[in-house]
This record gives C-alpha cells, sequence and structure tokens, in this order.
C-alpha cells in the first residue's frame, strides 16, 4: 500500500491526538472518529472539519460507513474507557465499550476488507498482577480487576479474530501514558501537576506504592507507528509488542518528582488509601520491540514532565472555564 486513509477512534484522546499530529506530519490522510468535540484537541490538530466524524464506534453501521465512504486502510482503536475507578463503578459500561467496541470493528472489517490493518491500544493492565521481574508478550494474560480485564478480553478477541478470520492485526500494551493535553483530572500526572499549580493538597488514592512503567505519549505515537509500517509488510498477520519505560516509579516518588519540577514547596500529599482494588506492580519488558522495529524511547522522564507542566500553566485559565477546575 502507499499512502492511506487512516481512522483513529478516540481520536481526541491523549494517544489519539499525538497519533494524529505524528501520521499528519508524515502526509497520511487521517481522520478522527470520536464521541465529544474537545475544543483543546481541535484547536490543536489543525485538522479539516471533513476529517472529523463525532459519534460512536458501538455503532456499526456508522463505522461500516465511515470504513467505506473515507475508503480507511488503517484502523487505530484508541477510544476506550480508561479509568481504572471509573471502571470499578460502572463495569458494563466498560465491558462494553472496551469489549464489544473493539468486536464490532473487527466484525466491520472482516465483512468490508480483511486487508484492512487493524491496531489496537492493549494496556499493560492486560497482564495482571506481574509473576515475575517484568511481563513479555508471551506471558499469561490474568487480569480481575474491571478495566484490567476489558483489556484482557479485548486483547484475546484481536488475537483471535486475527488467527481465525485472517484479519492483520497489531496489539500493543503499553504503561502509564502522559503529556501535555491530558483532560482527565482523575489521572495522576494531570491531577498532581493541576493540585500543585493551585496549591491545592495532592490526594493520594492508593498507599502511594503501586509500582508502574511512565511513557510520554510522544513514544507511544511513535511505536503505533512503527507498528504500522511492520503490517505493511510483514508475512505474519498478528504482531504483539509491549512498549515499557526505564521510568518504573511508585505514585509517590511520581508526585514528588512533579513537585519539585514545580518547585512547590506548599502542597502537601494526603494518602487516603481507599482505593485497594489495583494491581500492585507492574514492569513491561520492551527488548522485542526494540530489537525487531527499531524502537526506543526518545524522551527522558523530567524533560517530558517539564514540558506537560509548560501545558498546562498555559492552558491553565482555560482549562478552568472549560472542565470546572476549583
Amino acid at each position: 500500500m502507499s499512502k492511506k486513509n487512516i481512522l483513529i477512534t478516540g481520536g481526541f484522546g491523549l494517544l489519539g491526538r499525538n497519533l494524529f499530529k505524528l501520521l499528519n506530519s508524515n502526509k497520511y490522510n487521517v481522520f478522527i472518529l470520536d464521541k465529544k468535540k474537545n475544543f483543546f484537541k481541535k484547536l490543536e490538530l489543525n485538522i479539516r472539519k471533513k476529517n472529523i466524524i463525532i459519534g460512536n464506534y458501538l455503532n456499526k453501521k456508522l463505522i461500516t460507513d465511515v470504513i467505506k465512504k473515507k475508503k480507511i486502510n488503517t484502523i487505530f482503536h484508541t477510544g476506550a474507557t480508561t479509568q481504572v475507578l471509573e471502571a470499578l463503578d460502572n463495569p458494563k459500561k466498560t465491558y462494553t465499550n472496551n469489549i464489544f467496541g473493539t468486536i464490532k470493528l473487527l466484525e466491520a472489517i472482516k465483512d468490508i476488507d480483511k486487508k484492512i490493518i487493524f491496531i489496537f491500544s492493549s494496556s499493560d493492565k492486560a497482564y495482571g498482577e506481574v509473576k515475575s521481574k517484568s511481563y513479555k508478550e508471551n506471558t499469561s494474560l490474568n487480569a480481575i480487576f474491571p478495566y484490567d480485564l476489558s483489556k484482557t478480553c479485548a486483547d484475546l478477541i484481536c488475537q483471535s479474530y486475527s488467527k481465525v478470520y485472517n484479519l492483520k492485526v497489531g496489539i500493543l500494551r503499553c504503561g502509564n501514558l502522559y503529556g501535555p493535553g491530558d483532560l482527565n483530572m482523575r489521572r495522576i500526572v494531570p491531577e498532581t501537576i493541576i493540585s500543585a499549580l493551585m496549591n491545592k493538597n495532592i490526594i493520594i488514592r492508593s498507599n502511594g506504592k503501586l509500582v508502574r512503567d511512565y511513557l510520554h505519549v510522544s513514544d507511544a505515537a511513535n511505536a503505533y507507528f512503527l507498528l504500522m509500517k511492520k503490517l505493511l509488510n510483514a508475512k505474519q498477520n498478528l504482531q504483539i509488542y509491549n512498549v515499557g519505560s526505564k521510568y518504573n516509579l511508585s505514585v509517590l516518588e511520581l508526585v514528588k518528582k512533579i513537585l519539585n519540577i514545580i518547585n512547590n514547596q506548599k502542597t502537601k500529599i494526603i494518602i487516603k488509601n481507599f482505593s485497594k482494588n489495583e494491581i500492585k506492580f507492574q514492569k513491561l519488558n520492551f527488548n522485542k520491540i526494540t530489537k525487531e522495529l527499531k524502537w526506543k524511547q526518545k524522551i527522558n522522564m523530567d524533560e517530558g514532565l517539564k514540558n506537560t507542566i509548560d501545558w498546562y500553566k498555559q492552558h491553565f485559565n482555560s482549562l478552568k472555564q472549560k472542565i470546572n477546575i476549583n
């Protein structure tokens, strides 16, 4: 295939937006499907109105029409219910969005054109609790919590469709993503930054000891781009990679690092420890993607956090108005 028409589900989200910018800069014709209009993402993307589709990927007729009319060659499925706490509160919604939404897209590809590349945004959470020092791609998927299990199920379903129906499927299991423009204020990085900028106490819902890989979203977007290029010419239809990080930190370590960069001495850290239904330790082995796709982490943690903090400082007043920060 030459230059392609690409569809990104959840395209106004943190990952989707950065994928759009990377693909657009490489002269691909990119369409965004998202349920919500988002003033920040839209303004920053420099995207034409005709390339924005407001709608839900659970609507099979809609996605079928989009794929056919826009002649889509590749789909990046980044749309999902992403919050662990939201998933705990509403598992049915999470399973519907994350599992059945993925099935709707795979079914559309199966029915329309099996040559369409489908790249699924899985997660390190799909593995469940780590049983060794780190996860490898062949580690069993054993999640139990709702968000984690939704990713496990969707991940396995993608593998099934690839093997049974001969679809070209790529799966990336990333660590925790952060970066400029994340408007989900229940995520630890934006929540900490906004609290620190307002000199408000930072409430940590866990015991502060949960350990995760933290990866700048630009590095993640590059991994998706490299995987797409691999699938264009790969003989094997199914490609699975971990996208981990050199920076494996506890929640408390991350919060302190952000406060140090902001140089905030006033904000207090309060550990509530009422969120106990989460994986305690996660670490991804990402040797495979480094070796096979030549991917590497380009943005170090301090640099990544600094450019993220700068974005929130720049947009602070608008954020207060638009997403009701108080």
